[in-house]
């Protein structure tokens, strides 16, 4: 699950990750992700924080409290050492600032399902 108010980090992130067996559900809130979570159950979901209407600490706490065994990881512009720690008490399991993206895989492999 891509979780990010802009369309076109949402269509550059899904072209990086692309593979034969991935299947995407985009959302560019969090009250989407928080509603479409259940449903979809991805294997991982990742979550900007700046959006308009739910924010993606407030969605990432939400979905771990109902989903304890989700993963979400933080994609975000702020390299902060306060949101990385109020991500990790919202129960992200990564955080990554997006001008690391091409460390996203690497940190998607360390996830412990795959």
């Amino acid at each position: 699950m891509i979780v990010d108010d802009h369309a076109a980090f949402r269509e550059m992130l899904r072209t990086f990750l692309r593979t034969t067996e991935a299947t995407f559900l985009e959302c560019e809130d969090g009250r989407d992700a928080v509603a479409e979570y259940p449903g979809f159950q991805p294997d991982v979901v990742l979550m900007d924080i700046a959006m308009k209407d739910v924010d993606g600490l407030s969605a990432t706490a939400h979905i771990t409290a109902r989903f304890p065994m989700a993963h979400v990881v933080i994609l975000t512009q702020y390299d902060d050492s306060d949101l990385r720690a109020a991500a990790t008490r919202a129960g992200a399991c990564g955080y990554l600032p997006k001008d690391h993206l091409v460390q996203l895989p690497e940190m998607l492999q360390a996830l412990p399902y795959l």
